[in-house]
C-alpha cells in the first residue's frame, strides 16, 4: 500500500509531530505499508510572527500537484493544518480525491496566545478543513470528545506508541544535581505552560530541556533552573532516565508523546488533570494528576520506575502503525475519487 502523507511540521523541526511521523513510517514499512511524505523541503519559506526560528514553507500549487501525482498513492493523508496542509486539501477537492486528516496540534489556543484572534474563529476554519476529510484521526478518547462538542465529524482514533529500544532506563546521563531532579522536555514557548513549573517551590533541582522563542526570558527570570538545550536520540534518552520526575505542564497537547518516552526511560509523569495526560497516565500508578502541580509532581516521586517502563512496553509504534493504516484500509479513500461529490461551503466529501 503506497501512502502520500502531507505534513508541515518535518525536519529539522524538533517536536512530536515530526517523531510520530518518523516513527510511524518506520514501523508501518515492516506491516508491508510504503510512506512517502509531502514536506515544506524544496519550497522558498517565511518566519512565523512572534516565533523566532519557526518557518512556514510557501509551496507552489504546481509543484503541490507533480509530488502528489509522482507517488501515485493508495491513500492520501494530511498531517497538518499548515500552507503544505491546504495546498494538498485544495488539490485533493479540486480532483475528486478523498483524504483523510489528523488533529495533532491546538492551533487555536496556540493562536490565541500570541495575537488577537479569538479561539473560536480558528476553530470555525479548522472545522471547514477537517470536515472535507473522510476521516479525522485523533489520539484520544478526550480529544473526540471535545471535537465532537465543537461540532466535528467523522472522527477516528489513531493513538500514538515509544520507541521502547531508543528511550529505555539502562544509561542515565550523570546530573551533577542536587536530588530530586524535576525535568520537562520540549519546545521553551509560552503555549507550553513551563512557567507553571518553573515557578513551584520544590526540593532538589529542576532542567529545562529543549530549545525555543522564550527560553532567553525564563533562563533570566529563574537563574537557579538549569536549562540545557536541545538534545535528541540516545542522549535525549540519557537525560530523561536521569530525571526522578518528568513534569509535564502544557494544558493544550493533543497527546504528549514524551510523556510515553519519559515513561519508558523508566522516570514516572506529574501533569495537569487534562486531554493528553488524562488520556496517557489515566488512573495508572506510573504518574499523578493533580491541578496542583506542586502536590502532583511530589506523590510522582513515590512510583515505581519498574512499573513506569513496564507501562511504555505495552504501548509500541507497531500498534500505532497497524491502527494507522487499518483506518486507510477500511476506506480506501484515493480508490473513490471519481465515485465522491464534492459539496459546496464547508459541506465534507463522504466516504
Amino acid at each position: 500500500m503506497r501512502i502520500l502523507i502531507a505534513t508541515d511540521a518535518w525536519h529539522p523541526q524538533v517536536n512530536g509531530v515530526v517523531r510520530t511521523l518518523t516513527s510511524l513510517a518506520r514501523s508501518a514499512a515492516a506491516l508491508g505499508a510504503d510512506i512517502t511524505f509531502l514536506t515544506p523541503q524544496g519550497f522558498a519559506s517565511l518566519g512565523v510572527p512572534t516565533y523566532p526560528g519557526l518557518r512556514v514553507a510557501l509551496p507552489k500549487a504546481r509543484e503541490i500537484a507533480r509530488r502528489i501525482e509522482a507517488a501515485a498513492p493508495d491513500a492520501v493523508h494530511i498531517a497538518t493544518e499548515g500552507p503544505i496542509g491546504w495546498a494538498a486539501w485544495s488539490y485533493c477537492r479540486r480532483h475528486r480525491l478523498a483524504f483523510t486528516t489528523s488533529y495533532t496540534t491546538r492551533f487555536p489556543e496556540y493562536i490565541a496566545v500570541r495575537s488577537i484572534i479569538p479561539a473560536w474563529l480558528t476553530y470555525a476554519v479548522l472545522r471547514h478543513f477537517h470536515s472535507a476529510a473522510a476521516m479525522t484521526m485523533v489520539a484520544t478518547a478526550s480529544l473526540h470528545n471535545e471535537l465532537s462538542a465543537r461540532g466535528f465529524r467523522k472522527l477516528g482514533f489513531w493513538g500514538r506508541g515509544v520507541d521502547t529500544a531508543l528511550f529505555n532506563p539502562h544509561h542515565p546521563a550523570r546530573l551533577d544535581l542536587p536530588r530530586p531532579v524535576f525535568m520537562t522536555m520540549g519546545r521553551v514557548a509560552v503555549e507550553k505552560n513551563i512557567e507553571a513549573f518553573l515557578s513551584l517551590d520544590l526540593p532538589g533541582s529542576k532542567v529545562v530541556v529543549g530549545d525555543g522563542p522564550q527560553k532567553a526570558w525564563l533562563e533570566r527570570k529563574y537563574p537557579d533552573v538549569r536549562f540545557l538545550g536541545e538534545k535528541t536520540g540516545a542522549d535525549l534518552s540519557a537525560h530523561l532516565a536521569a530525571a526522578d520526575v518528568f513534569v509535564f505542564p502544557s494544558r493544550t497537547d493533543t497527546f504528549g508523546v514524551v510523556q510515553l518516552e519519559a515513561l519508558a526511560c523508566g522516570t514516572p509523569v506529574a501533569a495537569f488533570p487534562v486531554t493528553g495526560p488524562l488520556d496517557v497516565i489515566a488512573d495508572h500508578p506510573v504518574g499523578a494528576l493533580d491541578e496542583d502541580l506542586r502536590r502532583a509532581c511530589l506523590r510522582a516521586l513515590t512510583m515505581s520506575r519498574e512499573a513506569c517502563r513496564n507501562f511504555a512496553l505495552e504501548r509500541s509504534w507497531e500498534n500505532s502503525a497497524r491502527q494507522f493504516i487499518g483506518n486507510l484500509c477500511a476506506l480506501q479513500p484515493s480508490r473513490l475519487q471519481h465515485a465522491l461529490p464534492i459539496v459546496a461551503g464547508s459541506q465534507a466529501v463522504r466516504g
